[in-house]
């Protein structure tokens, strides 16, 4: 399981797009070796067939598609946005921060959801997040969760 590892976290990602921000996030996975090149496009289908129920919290966006389109590891990889993207969920938009999950079975996605809802559950640390530029910031404030 590879979580916010350093080769799969970028920051101040430039979009223009919600799309652009999904394979953004989704090409990480793909250049980690995680995920297969048919997944990115397979997170772009989802968001476009069942809109964008993925944006879970106020700034923040988890696209996934399905285990069987490609996952070769469960994996989340991370970006913040240079600009907020507008995605279609008024509730939460715009969105800042993208978090591709990728996980082969029912058992591995909550586990990944359960280590993501530890770190996104705290204001302080999604305020963090828009202010951090570097993987040691990052991984600075997921070892505040990791006790």
């Amino acid at each position: 399981m590879k979580f916010l590892e350093e080769n799969l976290v970028a920051f101040d990602v430039e979009v223009s797009s919600p799309e652009e921000a999904i394979r953004a996030a989704g090409n990480l996975l793909a250049k980690g070796g995680v995920v297969e090149e048919g997944y990115i496009e397979a997170m772009v289908r989802s968001y476009h067939e069942n809109g964008p129920y993925f944006v879970l919290a106020p700034k923040i966006a988890l696209p996934h598609a399905r285990p069987e389109d490609g996952v070769k590891e469960a994996s989340v990889s991370f970006i913040s946005l240079k600009h907020s993207i507008v995605f279609g969920n008024t509730a939460n938009d715009p969105v800042q921060f993208v978090f591709a999950l990728g996980a082969s079975s029912s058992e591995e996605h909550l586990t990944l959801l359960k280590k993501l809802m530890l770190l996104l559950n705290s204001k302080e640390n999604v305020e963090k997040l828009a202010e951090i530029h570097t993987y040691k910031e990052l991984h600075n404030i997921i070892r505040g969760n990791d006790q």
